[in-house]
Order: structure tokens, then C-alpha cells, then sequence
């Protein structure tokens, strides 16, 4: 996996744009409850933050899938939901520990984020550009920058 979603907290809105178009991409529908991408706000303290799989070196969701439906792709490192496999038992669900991986109620199968297989329209979208998909390396070069101004104050 060479290119990774990156979020800018500080830079979302919470307008959940991100939300709608995973959806309709998706499921061909707007409904926030089908998003790959959930926005996590927090009104009173004034924060949002655009919550997607971390594509985990060693993810829960697949160890604790008892019929191997969680798939992680050797080549793209991408870990996906094989949804013939899926028997709805929501333990994927249960096992993140960061609460990524989701349940459709109506199809009865887990679901998460398989970054549009390497176009996520969530990305394309936002218009603040609290999310965007990069290189992994663009991205650390980056933090390593944030990270030098900082502790120098400069």
C-alpha cells in the first residue's frame, strides 16, 4: 500500500460530504448509517474528525472472522469484506478497536472501507481537504516537518 487516507482533523468541517459520497458511491443511496467514512463530532467542544479503516498491519476484523470473509490483499495491503463469504455475525464489528468496521442491517453483512479501490471518492470530494490520499512518504516527509516546527517554534 503506497498511498494511504490522510486526515486533517483540524481542517474538517463536519459538513459530511465525505459521508454521503461513500455512500451513494457505494450503496447508490445518501445515508449516513451506509458510510464507509463516519465523522465524529463533537458540538460542544467544537471538533469533527473524519473516522476510515486504518487498513491495520495486524487487523482484528480478520483474525476474529470465523468464516475468513475479512481479506487483507497481499499486493495492496488493503483489508476487505468478501461479502459472499460474510454471515452477518458481526464480530469484525466488535473486534475494531477503533470502530471501522460497520453492519448493514438491510443486506445483514459487515462492510468498511476499501478506499474505492485506490480512487476514494471521500478524498476526490472533500472540500476542505481534511482528508486526502497520498503517498505514504509524502505524507511522513510532512509530519516530520509539523513535527520540527513544533519543537522549534519556527
Amino acid at each position: 500500500m503506497n498511498e494511504i487516507l490522510v486526515i486533517d482533523y483540524n481542517k474538517c468541517v463536519g459538513c459530511k460530504t465525505c459521508e454521503m459520497i461513500c455512500s451513494l458511491v457505494h450503496e447508490g443511496v445518501c445515508a449516513q448509517n451506509l458510510s464507509r467514512i463516519r465523522i465524529a463530532k463533537n458540538e460542544r467542544a467544537g471538533w469533527n474528525v473524519p473516522i476510515s479503516c486504518a487498513m491495520c498491519e495486524k487487523p482484528m476484523c480478520v483474525s476474529v472472522c470465523p468464516v475468513a470473509a475479512m481479506i487483507r490483499n497481499r499486493e495492496t495491503g488493503l483489508v476487505t469484506v468478501d461479502e459472499q463469504r460474510c454471515i452477518g455475525c458481526r464480530q469484525c464489528v466488535q473486534a475494531c478497536p477503533f470502530g471501522h468496521a460497520n453492519f448493514n442491517p438491510l443486506k445483514g453483512l459487515a462492510f468498511k472501507c476499501d478506499q474505492c479501490d485506490g480512487d476514494p471518492q471521500c478524498a476526490k470530494f472533500c472540500w476542505t481537504g481534511a482528508i486526502t490520499f497520498e503517498p505514504i512518504e509524502l505524507s511522513l516527509i510532512q509530519r516530520r516537518q509539523d513535527t520540527a516546527e513544533k519543537i522549534t517554534g519556527k
